[in-house]
């Protein structure tokens, strides 16, 4: 069995069927087939089930795919160690909205002065988003506020962070501290797309206190949220980080609600079986040193974000 099988079983996998596949490897479709019908032939095995239309993994398939991933990025990691031994640094972070709009940026600020030469993939996205893109090894590393629980990632808690229910200056809480849950009971709430922990926990804790609410607005970009809770049009839940501005300006009002636990963690995660490069322990020390200097008051974003 060599690399290039595995790869043509893990895109076969990843498109669903074998003339995607074959379309992404730019070969032909009857030599993906093959590949399939050999290794299967070979060893034995099913390694799918054929419907008309669609390919379903076996047990054994399964199996094979988690092997897969972590040959082919050790192949990957080994490639890149021996390149980096003459070539730039390079390291893929992952980070959730919530991180990607607050600490991410002074975060590999510090990388870079660290690492010159660094070459940086970031990719933003929600919890769900970077926890699956670490499982199929296309991140190295990743920041997020959500629950990460697969047994297969390493979890770091970083800092501590809580959500903030807000208003803007029109509705009835503004100008509030504490309200009871039974008073959310009907209201709007603009929420974050499915996958995002921050939405997750908000309503985690609203179903736990039997709030029935509207959903008026969803939307993966925080700032979006903001804008419209700024203008009215209905309650939301994000973090303090990313609300500054709108809190010092009195365009938005924070506010708690009795019993309801928006408290966090910020949470580097990575696979159990990734290598850790130069760069890689760098940015956890880095993510590691977030908390010390919060807690010190010393921790700031050079570039005013």
């Amino acid at each position: 069995m060599t690399t290039r099988e595995l790869e043509i079983f893990a895109a076969v996998v990843e498109c669903g069927t074998m003339s995607a596949a074959a379309r992404k490897l730019r070969i032909s479709q009857s030599s993906v087939s093959q590949v399939v019908v050999d290794l299967e032939r070979e060893y034995d095995v099913l390694l799918f089930e054929r419907y008309a239309h669609s390919l379903h993994l076996t047990d054994v398939g399964r199996t094979l795919l988690e092997y897969a991933r972590e040959t082919l990025n050790l192949a990957r990691e080994t490639e890149t160690f021996l390149r980096g031994a003459t070539q730039r640094p390079h390291l893929r972070v992952g980070a959730s909205a919530t991180v990607g709009c607050s600490v991410l940026c002074p975060l590999l600020d510090r990388l870079r002065r660290e690492l010159p030469q660094i070459n940086l993939e970031v990719f933003v996205a929600n919890t769900r988003s970077i926890e699956e893109r670490l499982l199929r090894y296309e991140l190295d590393i990743g920041l997020v506020e959500g629950l990460v629980t697969h047994p297969d990632l390493v979890r770091e808690q970083v800092v501590k962070d809580a959500l903030s229910l807000i208003c803007g200056r029109d509705h009835p809480f503004f100008g509030r501290e504490v309200i009871s849950p039974g008073e959310l009971d009907g209201q709007t709430f603009l929420l974050r797309e499915e996958g995002s922990g921050t939405r997750a926990q908000l309503e985690r804790e609203l179903q736990k206190h039997r709030v029935r609410y509207h959903v008026g607005w969803v939307s993966s970009e925080p700032e979006a949220i903001r804008q419209a809770v700024v203008r009215g049009f209905g309650l939301s839940a994000l973090s303090p980080r990313i609300l500054r501005d709108s809190l010092d300006r009195g365009d938005l009002w924070a506010f708690r609600a009795e019993g309801l636990d928006l408290s966090r963690e910020f949470v580097l995660a990575y696979h159990r079986n990734k290598y850790q490069s130069d760069a890689f322990a760098r940015f956890r020390r880095i993510c590691a040193d977030l908390a010390k200097d919060e807690d010190g008051g010393s921790f700031s974003d050079p570039a005013g974000v």
